[in-house]
């Protein structure tokens, strides 16, 4: 009987690795394919001495918000092409730049708020929701969260310690045999952290503390302009991201259940604040304080996604007094 228990457990628990072991995988795939173009990109635009060019380009967007010019090659990278992108390059970067907590956090709630803008503007627009409004509620929403988050830590004197760094970076003299080395550790490093990603999804699910917050948060939404239908697919995309809960809302919207309005509040809210746990657990990985990438986020899209709505109301209000 004993024997029969340690085999069972035993297969369970070879079935699990073997299902992290493939997760993990799978994730990291998708990390390395762009991370390897993007790092030796980065490397090459550094040798050529393009990177001042490109960082004097960027930063006046970046003095905006409190952050040193060359990270504004990282937050357009994670635009252009997703976090794991920008992350490719902040680890080339970032080491040498003598970071505080508190400009880590800002750049990390930049990028998440407005990262692979390409793919998921295009989920956004195939929903119903207009392509330009959405971009522009994200990037300008960007700036203005950073930009707020960087005056209340400056003022508060919040996480002005030196960022703790994960990354490795090797002084410029070194040969090129030491740069590839350096950038296999930081490669193997950001594995790692997917692979802890993947076992904290996992155990959150586990213990059904994702669905403690799709019923917490399933209630508030119709205040934001989004009833019955599409409150919990909300929930859901921002939850689990824009690609999850855009999916449901393009299918629900093929059914004609939702209108207009609901979609566009939905996908503004979504865009403002989605990847609640796992793009989170990304960027508290390389150094981000989850008081500005978690519930600082949260509060900003919400109050931003009311005033959209409280907005947009009063103007439908006044068209329709002007019809009659």
């Amino acid at each position: 009987m004993i024997t029969q228990y340690y085999l069972a457990t035993k297969v369970r628990m070879k079935g699990m690795a073997d299902s992290l072991a493939r997760e993990t995988w799978l994730t990291s795939w998708e990390l390395i394919r762009i991370t390897i173009p993007v790092t030796i990109a980065t490397k090459i635009l550094e040798e050529l001495g393009l990177i001042g060019y490109l960082s004097a380009i960027l930063e006046p967007v970046m003095a905006v918000i409190g952050l040193p010019g060359p990270l504004g090659l990282v937050w357009a990278t994670a635009i252009l092409t997703n976090i794991y992108g920008g992350i490719a390059v902040f680890a080339a970067l970032a080491p040498g730049l003598d970071l505080t907590g508190a400009q880590v956090t800002v750049l990390c709630s930049a990028i998440l708020i407005a990262h692979s803008l390409p793919i998921e503007l295009s989920v956004s627009k195939r929903a119903g929701a207009s392509l330009v409004p959405i971009a522009l509620i994200r990037l300008i929403g960007a700036v203005v969260y950073a930009f707020l988050l960087n005056r209340i830590c400056l003022a508060f004197d919040l996480w002005q310690n030196p960022a703790v760094m994960f990354f490795k970076a090797s002084a410029h003299s070194v040969d090129l045999f030491q740069w590839g080395l350096d950038q296999l550790q930081n490669l193997g490093m950001i594995v790692f952290i997917i692979f802890c990603i993947v076992v904290c999804m996992r155990l959150l699910r586990v213990l059904g503390i994702l669905d403690l917050l799709e019923r917490m948060l399933a209630p508030v939404l119709p205040i934001f302009g989004m009833g019955r239908q599409a409150a919990p697919l909300t929930v859901v995309g921002m939850i689990m991201g824009i690609g999850y809960g855009g999916a449901l809302i393009i299918r629900e919207t093929s059914t004609g259940k939702l209108d207009k309005a609901e979609v566009f509040n939905s996908m503004a809210l979504m865009g403002l604040c989605h990847g609640l746990v796992e793009d989170t657990l990304i960027m508290a990985a390389i150094g981000g304080k989850l008081g500005g990438i978690l519930w600082g986020r949260i509060v900003f899209s919400l109050i931003v996604t009311y005033l959209l709505v409280t907005v947009m109301r009063s103007l439908a209000g006044r068209r329709i007094r002007r019809q009659a």
